[in-house]
């Protein structure tokens, strides 16, 4: 069974005439007769009654008017859906997030694409950079944001922005005021760290290791789960840590924290999509916001 067979059906059982449903269908009346007349063998259903020159509907045929008419509907809908996702006008785009990208880049581009597109429903969820790149792997969201990169080949990689890294202390701190210290002076105060897995921390220590300072030499005196923890911890005085500029601006203008001089490296907010997924229109009208971005 087709949908163009009970599309004919339709129109023969609402005219009650297979000449003028062939005409209105476009159809020469043997293609019209000949869709009615496959579907009454497949099933061993006489659909229609030939009195005269007139044809009425049999009981089965009744039945089956319902059930063609509703299949028929619900193809209608089903390609109006597909033309709102093609224009924009419906469908969801599901992100992933670390957790600098979450609370300080990417809350002002959600807000753009929902003013854009407010027939899609965005939602978000929050990890560190493995997590991220975990649900992204085991597509249950779209698509991850995170710091730096990650090593999954299943995988497609690319840059969207570049953040700063900056070391900060507390304004009780010895360091504080002094304009700058050396790698080789880390090792000789107290840090404050993200969690292992983070992209934050992943990314100081591989910058450590290329200046010749071992990460295991650094005293680690918390490692908290959050940026918010460590800002407020090395704030209150806990020991330095290396973040993301991003994170600690506002305490910074307000002389809660200080910037020391460090060559930390700039890192890359790295978007990321599974390969083999579709590319949806949602998707491309996110990265092509994006890319408007200064």
């Amino acid at each position: 069974m087709t949908l163009e067979q009970l599309r004919i059906f339709v129109a023969v059982a609402e005219r009650e005439h297979v000449t003028r449903a062939a005409a209105d269908l476009h159809l020469t009346q043997s293609a019209t007769s000949a869709a009615i007349a496959a579907l009454e063998n497949r099933y061993d259903a006489k659909l229609f009654d030939r009195v005269g020159r007139r044809i009425e509907l049999t009981e089965a045929g009744r039945l089956f008017l319902v059930e063609a008419r509703a299949v028929l509907a619900r193809a209608a809908a089903a390609e109006t859906l597909l033309t709102d996702l093609a224009g924009l006008k419906r469908g969801a785009l599901s992100l992933a997030a670390s957790q600098t990208v979450a609370n300080y880049w990417l809350p002002p581009l959600m807000h753009q694409f929902r003013e854009r597109h407010p027939g899609i429903a965005l939602s978000l969820r929050i990890g560190n950079t493995e997590q991220v790149a975990h649900w992204i792997h085991e597509t249950s969201a779209d698509i991850g944001l995170i710091e730096g990169e990650i090593d999954d080949p299943a995988l497609a990689m690319r840059q969207v922005a570049e953040d700063e890294m900056v070391l900060v202390v507390g304004r009780g701190h010895p360091w504080a005021g002094r304009t700058a210290v050396t790698p080789a002076e880390l090792p000789g105060t107290g840090w404050v760290l993200r969690e292992p897995g983070s992209g934050t921390r992943s990314m100081f220590e591989t910058w450590l290791r290329e200046e010749g300072v071992s990460p295991d030499s650094l005293s680690s005196v918390m490692e908290l789960p959050s940026n918010e923890a460590v800002r407020s911890a090395v704030a209150a005085g806990a020991g330095a840590t290396a973040i993301s500029r991003l994170v600690v601006e506002t305490l910074l203008s307000a002389g809660t924290l200080v910037a020391i001089g460090l060559s930390l490296p700039k890192r890359r907010f790295t978007a990321l999509r599974h390969k083999v997924r579709h590319v949806t229109q949602a998707e491309r009208a996110f990265f092509a916001l994006i890319a408007e971005q200064p």
